[in-house]
């Protein structure tokens, strides 16, 4: 046994535990890869759901917010126009939060830019004042609301004349009057589709133009 010993570890036993030895720094490495793939999609994960919450949220606020005043005139018709919206565009008046710095009634336009072969969503705000829009001086750059989608769409819902609930229709054709339900549906530039954002404006009908449906 002493004799053994002295002669030390065997090129057999050597290499075998090298191997072992590099076979459990393999495996360390891996579970240290995938570790660390993990929390970055968790990391990925939350940034999305809090950029959809944000959005999704501003957007809710905004729309519920949304009241029956005028913000321009119609000159070919004489119309108060107090909701224009299409499938790329919406123009509204709501107050805005005093923490923005822009307290009272004011008129965000909502526009959909296509920027390369993604979508984004810019905010525009103006002060609403005397049924008219009054532009800031000197004017400010649109917001950036989100970016890098790749579908965007408005849609807008009323009461027809006859009383029902009407289908969605991706231009509102009552502009003197607030839409009951808006519609905005996103998706990323992976294709994921955001969750469906209906929102039901409470002040639709309270205006003195001809109600919140369409015409017939």
């Amino acid at each position: 046994m002493n004799a053994r010993r002295a002669r030390g570890f065997t090129l057999i036993e050597v290499i075998l535990a090298t191997v072992l030895l590099a076979s459990g720094l393999a495996l360390a490495f891996a579970s240290l890869r995938a570790a660390s793939a993990t929390a970055t999609r968790g990391e990925q994960v939350a940034h999305r759901d809090e950029r959809m919450r944000a959005v999704s949220n501003f957007l809710r606020k905004r729309l519920a917010g949304a009241r029956p005043i005028a913000f321009a005139l119609d000159e070919s018709t004489g119309q108060q126009l107090r909701f224009s919206g299409d499938g790329a565009r919406m123009r509204f008046v709501a107050d805005l939060p005093d923490y923005l710095g822009r307290g009272g009634p004011y008129v965000p336009t909502l526009r959909i830019v296509r920027d390369g072969d993604t979508q984004r969503i810019e905010v525009e705000l103006a002060m609403a004042l005397a049924g008219q829009t009054i532009a800031e001086s000197p004017p400010r750059p649109p917001d950036v609301l989100v970016d890098g989608l790749e579908e965007v769409r408005f849609r807008y819902r009323g009461i027809t004349a006859e009383g029902q609930l009407g289908g969605w229709t991706e231009t509102w054709e009552t502009p003197d009057a607030l839409p009951l339900q808006v519609s905005i549906d996103l998706a990323d530039r992976d294709g994921r589709a955001w969750p469906s954002l209906v929102v039901a404006l409470p002040l639709a009908g309270s205006d003195t133009g001809t109600g919140f449906g369409t015409r017939p």
